[in-house]
């Protein structure tokens, strides 16, 4: 049966891995990459993106790093709402990176197709506004919040206790009046976890897939990578590759990544095997 993933004004056949391009507006992202509020750098790079094989654009404007100061709210829309205008036709969907309703109702009103929340529409009426909409919605798991979260996070089994909890928020979703075909879900790399926590969800990965619901996964840039390779963030796109096609084999759908080009040929060459 093939798999997709109904995205506001896209459906998505997610049967084969999709490629999500992050354009990140923040100014202090841990990978380096923060555009700091650059409208006119964004849009630029979201068309290029899309050129290089991008299936979804990811816009943010408030970073997730650990010990991230919030950014108000009008300022997150202040940002967001010129991209989204000016790359609204560039052919692929538009998700939205944010936690806060506010901002999730003026986007999805804006013309957003997705929204990424790092809490899993736990905020108050983050469910309803979402539910309103036909937006496709990512639900992630997280351990904390971000200015705590690497403090010290800790599980009993961390793959059990992140299905259990993407199984929960689910439920409410669709509760709430969100259909399974607009649903994926992500465990989170990075957000409340160990290096050892990480790679044991990489490594079991196949036990979060549920079918019907596209899984996604993010590892671009992040200090895991660093961990492992001693590089710093910028000089992390090798590593990234491997670890998304790792994780492409053992069922995730969507790879939320900087480096468009790079996964691409690495998911082609995958591909290729996989269907020889």
């Amino acid at each position: 049966m093939t798999e997709t993933f109904h995205c506001g004004r896209f459906v998505l056949n997610a049967e084969r891995p999709l490629i999500m391009g992050i354009v990140n507006l923040s100014d202090d992202s841990f990978s380096g990459d923060g555009l700091r509020g650059d409208i006119d750098g964004a849009i630029a790079q979201g068309r290029r993106l899309v050129d290089e094989g991008a299936h979804i654009l990811d816009l943010g404007a408030e970073s997730s790093r650990p010990g991230a100061a919030p950014v108000p709210v009008q300022q997150e829309i202040d940002r967001l709402l010129p991209v989204i205008e000016a790359l609204h036709d560039c052919g692929v969907p538009l998700s939205v990176d944010s936690a806060k309703p506010e901002v999730m109702r003026v986007a999805l009103a804006a013309g957003a197709d997705m929204i990424n929340d790092i809490a899993a529409l736990r905020a108050p009426g983050a469910l309803d506004i979402v539910a309103a909409s036909t937006a496709g919605i990512c639900l992630m798991h997280m351990q904390g919040e971000p200015g705590t979260m690497q403090e010290d996070p800790h599980y009993v089994d961390v793959v059990a206790e992140v299905a259990d909890f993407l199984a929960e928020r689910v439920a409410a979703a669709e509760a709430a009046g969100i259909a399974l075909s607009r649903i994926a879900v992500d465990p989170g790399f990075g957000f409340g976890k160990t290096l050892e926590h990480n790679i044991a969800l990489l490594r079991r990965l196949d036990e979060l897939v549920v079918p019907g619901l596209p899984l996604l996964v993010g590892f671009s840039r992040k200090s895991m990578l660093g961990l492992l390779t001693g590089r710093p963030a910028t000089e992390r796109i090798y590593a990234g590759v491997a670890a998304h096609v790792l994780a492409v084999m053992r069922g995730a759908r969507i790879v939320r990544v900087h480096d468009v080009a790079a996964t691409r040929d690495a998911l082609a060459v995958l591909q290729a095997v996989e269907d020889y």
